[in-house]
């Protein structure tokens, strides 16, 4: 599965990508102890935009008067239930994106041993699509939502089917997406399995994150490996601790790489 033919050479990249990309199979071939810890950039190729880049979603309106950072806090889920859901569903739930080759590869990495766990700032479940077992998802699931009031569980298409504000069809409390939203802390289960599975990797892969996002962004600090590979399409503040970084679309460097 990981020896080089002629449509994985990457014929689109320029010859710095390619030669670090090829330097990245190398690293991968010779690890059966890789972890990736991945944000928004992993899901673009599938259509789903970020957050921050000039197309991504806090750079479109969002025919409300808040700002989507605001729609998107605890205070205004509260508040603001309906508005919450109005722009929830319209611009947070993509059913229609499939895994691309980001995904696919990370896939396969764990199918071969190789992969131990992905840890994923998304929430948009492509990772177990594409057939990942062991995903720790920092910020939630929109396929998991569950009644505030008796914890019933819902899946995904109940919120998409109901109108307005959803709420239990066994005792009328708001089902509300298991996602983390901004004033919420990340569940303490999670960040603590990612520590451990960061601390004893051999090699520590990050891609598709500026890494600007506290606290996730902070997990990098626990690898203690000199294998660190970041893969994004600008520069992170973490670059200079990288032993190779690789800038370009994460899809395209692992699909090559794997």
């Amino acid at each position: 599965m990981y020896n080089s033919s002629a449509e994985r050479t990457g014929e689109d990249m320029d010859a710095e990508t390619k030669a670090k990309t090829e330097e990245l199979r190398r690293i991968i071939n010779n690890s059966d102890n890789i972890v990736f810890f991945g944000g928004a950039g992993v899901s673009t190729a599938s259509n789903i935009p970020d957050f921050r880049s000039a197309n991504g979603l806090y750079s479109k309106k969002s025919g409300l008067r808040s700002a989507p950072e605001e729609i998107l806090s605890h205070t205004f889920f509260m508040n603001h239930t309906k508005d919450f859901f109005d722009f929830y569903r319209d611009k947070m739930i993509y059913t229609e994106a499939k895994p691309n080759d980001a995904h696919l590869a990370l896939a396969k990495l764990e199918q071969a041993g190789k992969l131990k766990a992905v840890i994923t700032q998304n929430i948009d479940g492509l990772h177990q699509m594409a057939g990942s077992k062991n995903v720790l998802e920092l910020h939630g699931s929109v396929h998991r939502n569950y009644c505030m009031k008796c914890r019933k569980f819902f899946d995904l298409n109940y919120i998409i089917q109901s109108e307005g504000i959803p709420v239990c069809d066994a005792c009328h409390g708001v089902v509300k997406p298991d996602v983390v939203l901004y004033e919420e802390g990340l569940d303490n289960d999670i960040i603590n399995r990612s520590v451990d599975y960061i601390r004893n990797a051999d090699v520590f892969i990050v891609g598709g994150t500026s890494l600007t996002v506290y606290p996730a962004a902070g997990l990098i600090n626990y690898y203690r490996g000199r294998k660190l590979v970041l893969i994004n399409k600008t520069e992170t503040p973490f670059d200079s601790r990288a032993g190779l970084a690789i800038y370009g679309n994460i899809a395209q460097v692992l699909h090559h790489a794997v």
